[in-house]
């Protein structure tokens, strides 16, 4: 009886809070964001980088190269059915033969060995959403296939998963935190911490290379988003801006970074805002290839140059504002212009997770989120093995 009155005690603070809170003390920094928009982010320099290169890696273009992909599906047996296209019937094979080529350098090729050589002995940790696992599979996947043979080992789990090099001591593991902030159960609902990361902090403590990636859940709603209520500043929320609760929750996981990571010791990512691509009324002036067609499904080719002239991603803004605001040196992982011109990069239909009657149906269940393995996320790696090292 206690725990029932406790629990109405908890809902009714929980309603009053909301009531209380019609406006937001934040929609200031909403408006300074929208008065900030602008639609040319293929012109923004990454701002953070911590190498000393002048090499413009984020800006190129794609070219066409029989060599690639650089490993094969069946060489990889951590890829996970939705990032698998050509182990579920994906029929063309010409969206893994592009190389990214930046306009004033050359990238260096990825190699395993030397990864393993330099890394001997520290830890690898991909913080962040499925986009953050779909990096790391890719990544496991170029090390062990350009690398001798080697001793390893591999623990899936929730929220952590562990691949180990054994033999080089080298750790590379995926941790699920969609929002990087916490989300704790309180009277049987979830809530949304925006102000609170300790949980989740507490698992990447004393990692040598932390890359993080958020983003796609903050937009989620209804039955689809992870949480039922949002907490800032000692209130609830069932809803709020999601720009702006994004924006909180990322100078939370700023100030947990600038706090307790040793810049000497620890080197720090951050993944960009990886493009989806639902609406082909972004890529395509004319009829779209596919009759009917409601997002990525049958795209088989970039598009040409190297801007897209889809829908601005005002995530982007966010990232820029707090990366730009830490302490901590942080590399931007520009791969938001690179990957927004790939379309053809994603699973589709072509994912172990769709049910035949799902895969008959593109329209509503093709996946435009993800990326095929291989695919684009070796790109990505490609490109975090550059500015890690060069």
């Amino acid at each position: 009886m206690a725990a029932s009155s406790g629990f109405r005690s908890f809902l009714l603070s929980i309603i009053c809070s909301i009531l209380l809170q019609t406006q937001m003390a934040s929609s200031a920094l909403l408006l300074s964001l929208k008065n900030h928009h602008s639609h040319n982010h293929h012109k923004t320099r990454p701002m953070f980088q911590t190498n000393r290169s002048s090499c413009s890696l984020f800006t190129g273009t794609w070219v066409r190269d029989d060599s690639y992909p650089l490993y094969q599906y069946s060489d990889c047996q951590i890829i996970s059915p939705e990032f698998n296209c050509q182990m579920y019937g994906r029929p063309d094979s010409g969206y893994l033969r592009y190389r990214w080529a930046p306009l004033n350098c050359e990238m260096p090729r990825f190699n395993g060995h030397e990864f393993l050589e330099r890394m001997r002995g520290k830890t690898v940790m991909f913080v962040g959403d499925s986009l953050g696992r779909d990096q790391w599979e890719s990544f496991i996947c170029l090390i062990s296939t350009t690398a001798p043979s080697t001793s390893t080992q591999l623990s899936r789990g929730e929220p952590l998963s562990t691949f180990k090099f054994l033999d080089y001591g080298v750790t590379v593991s995926y941790y699920k935190a969609p929002y990087l902030v916490d989300i704790d159960v309180e009277g049987g609902k979830r809530v949304l911490k925006l102000e609170d990361i300790s949980q989740n902090g507490n698992a990447w403590r004393g990692v040598d290379l932390l890359s993080f990636n958020t983003g796609h859940w903050w937009n989620h709603k209804g039955s689809s988003q992870g949480w039922e209520y949002m907490e800032s500043g000692g209130t609830y929320y069932q809803d709020m801006d999601r720009l702006v609760a994004m924006e909180k929750g990322l100078r939370t996981w700023a100030n947990w970074v600038d706090s307790n990571v040793d810049s000497t010791r620890t080197k720090v990512f951050f993944l960009s805002i990886s493009p989806t691509h639902n609406n082909p009324s972004e890529w395509s002036a004319g009829p779209t290839t596919i009759t009917s067609a409601k997002n990525c499904y049958g795209e088989t080719s970039p598009m040409s140059g190297t801007t897209y002239p889809g829908e601005y991603i005002e995530q982007t803004r966010v990232v820029d504002a707090v990366l730009r605001d830490m302490t901590v040196p942080t590399y931007l992982l520009d791969i938001t212009m690179l990957s927004a011109v790939r379309k053809d990069g994603h699973p589709s239909i072509y994912s172990g997770d769709l049910s035949p009657q799902q895969r008959a149906n593109p329209g509503r269940y093709a996946d435009c989120v993800h990326w095929c393995l291989p695919g684009l996320p070796d790109t990505w790696n490609q490109l975090f093995y550059a500015a890690l090292f060069f």
